[in-house]
């Protein structure tokens, strides 16, 4: 579903901290040869040995290892840069190599380092998409907390940040084990055991930031990525865009984060690092049935479930699951945040600890599949909605036509960031720079940075078009390339390679999952029930937040 703003999450402006703060909040951890920062009020905790971070106190950003060449000149003054700091050439240092992704300010590098020839990632992003001073500052903000918490062994190591005329770009490591969910699905056997191995791993990068004074507020599956293939790699958390210091006191009022894992106090507007341990009970969750908590046909569904917060413990597997397991769900998930669970009493947990509780039996392939499942669904129906968008006639998308003209002011045929920003904010809209970073991402359906105007209209077509036989016939088509009147496996496979939507174990677990006659295959009246189905619908909360901003 991607982060929202209504990855779809509504709001003020973020208040974020664009330097570090006076008063940083952090817990001491009562241990040997642990150096406490200088200027913190802390607060005496008991914490699990194995726990104990490093400590730095947050830096200015980071300033690479080796001196700007006496040929690169600075700019007129260091309040023109990005981060504040002359501006020089990486390729003096790194070799930028082959595209590894695109996001919405800029596009990921594998890059090599000309000194020692180790490979990592870059991450630039271009300047002129960073129009407004908000911008900016949260992309050093980001840079500043990547380097404050580098050095931790569960989060991704960060090299260095340098800026030219056209670009910023961030050095760090080079994670090619893939996500969170691959390793299960690689493993096969899969039990409570191995998911409390997995899942404190989670926890670790928790309490590793709140010990540091920081707030990810965007923690879920997909920013969490494993260091190499190999059967030992660790698992690392990443991408801070979204994350802040922590300030004494200081109560955070933007809605941001990803639908699924957002805690109920964000929605209330008024919240701190607990949101933090609320994500991560969501992810255990998952972990452990495969599916979240809290899910509904749109935005506001979900969000009005996690309000009530009623979790579900009598579908399977969960009456196979263990009492323990069970109970440190719902000490993550209480919806009082001053009542739930620290970072610390979950490392402490009986299900949690080595010799704990958590059993070996395996927990059952229906949850593996469903993980599979749940990371391809969405992409599928996204380009299927695509393509019925493709085939509405002028008269039913001529408002919308006009409101997509309206907003590439450029008349480049897409539309940026910084266009459905201003476009969203001349209808009206109060939506915060991370919320519409956050709708920006769940239209964009070949993840490119930017929507076009296909993709602007399948996310904001009315949702009763998917009544239409005559349309979702069309899409049918589209994937069922040889007429047979069956969607089979190479079919799909060919469609969802072609956006990235997925492996081929994905795409299985896809076809297992709309295929309820088990023959292998999706007819169309299978593909009909997973278009009206249940699952998360990012281009209907898309329209929903078009349509409260014209209204």
């Amino acid at each position: 579903m991607g982060c929202f703003s209504s990855k779809h999450k509504p709001s003020d402006p973020p208040s974020m901290p664009t330097t570090q703060p006076k008063q940083v909040q952090t817990q001491e951890v009562s241990m040997p040869q642990t150096r406490q920062p200088q200027q913190v009020q802390t607060q005496k905790v008991s914490v699990p040995e194995a726990q104990v971070p490093q400590t730095r106190q947050p830096q200015a950003v980071s300033v690479p290892l080796k001196p700007s060449p006496a040929s690169t000149r600075p700019i007129q003054t260091m309040e023109d840069t990005v981060l504040g700091k002359p501006l020089e050439d990486i390729k003096q240092y790194y070799k930028l190599g082959k595209e590894l992704g695109r996001g919405q300010f800029g596009i990921t590098y594998l890059c090599t380092e000309n000194s020692t020839g180790n490979t990592y990632a870059c991450k630039s992003i271009l300047k002129r998409k960073l129009r407004s001073k908000q911008d900016r500052e949260d992309i050093k903000k980001e840079v500043q907390i990547m380097q404050h918490l580098s050095g931790q062994p569960c989060i991704v190591e960060f090299r260095g940040a340098y800026e030219d005329r056209q670009s910023v770009h961030l050095v760090m490591e080079l994670c090619a084990g893939g996500e969170l969910f691959d390793r299960i699905i690689a493993e096969g056997h899969y039990s409570e055991r191995a998911a409390a191995g997995i899942f404190k791993s989670v926890v670790n990068v928790v309490h590793i930031c709140h010990f540091m004074g920081v707030i990810h507020r965007d923690l879920k599956p997909e920013n969490f990525l494993l260091s190499s293939k190999d059967a030992g790699a660790m698992l690392k958390a990443t991408d801070f865009g979204l994350s802040v210091f922590i300030e004494e006191g200081k109560r955070y009022r933007d809605i941001v984060g990803s639908a699924y894992y957002v805690a109920p106090e964000i929605l209330r507007r008024s919240y701190g690092k607990e949101v933090d341990i609320w994500s991560a009970g969501i992810i255990l969750y998952i972990l452990l049935s495969g599916v979240p908590p809290f899910w509904a046909e749109t935005e506001k569904g979900i969000f009005d479930a996690i309000s009530e917060g009623k979790l579900d413990f009598e579908s399977q597997p969960w009456p196979s699951i263990s009492e323990t397991a069970k109970d440190l769900v719902r000490k993550m998930l209480t919806k009082d945040p001053k009542k739930r669970f620290t970072s610390v009493q979950v490392l402490e947990h009986p299900w949690m600890r080595e010799d704990g509780e958590a059993s070996d039996k395996p927990i059952g392939s229906a949850v593996l599949s469903r993980l599979k499942q749940f990371r391809a669904m969405n992409k599928l129906k996204k380009l299927a909605l695509k393509v019925i968008a493709e085939n509405l006639s002028e008269e039913e998308i001529k408002g919308l036509k006009v409101m997509f003209t309206n907003m590439d002011t450029d008349k480049s045929g897409t539309i940026t960031y910084e266009e459905l920003k201003t476009g969203l904010a001349r209808l009206g809209s109060k939506l915060s720079e991370a919320e519409v970073k956050q709708l920006m991402e769940a239209a964009d359906v070949d993840g490119n940075g930017t929507i076009d105007y296909i993709e602007f209209i399948s996310a904001t077509m009315n949702r009763y078009r998917l009544d239409r036989d005559e349309l979702l016939y069309k899409a049918f088509q589209y994937f069922d390339k040889d007429n047979s009147g069956y969607i089979t496996k190479d079919e799909l496979e060919t469609a969802m390679k072609e956006y990235g939507m997925g492996d081929e174990a994905s795409i299985r677990a896809v076809i297992s999952e709309v295929d309820t006659d088990n023959d292998g295959r999706i007819n169309y009246e299978e593909f009909c029930t997973m278009m009206r189905g249940g699952t998360q619908q990012t281009e209907k909360a898309f329209l929903d937040t078009i349509n409260s901003s014209i209204t």
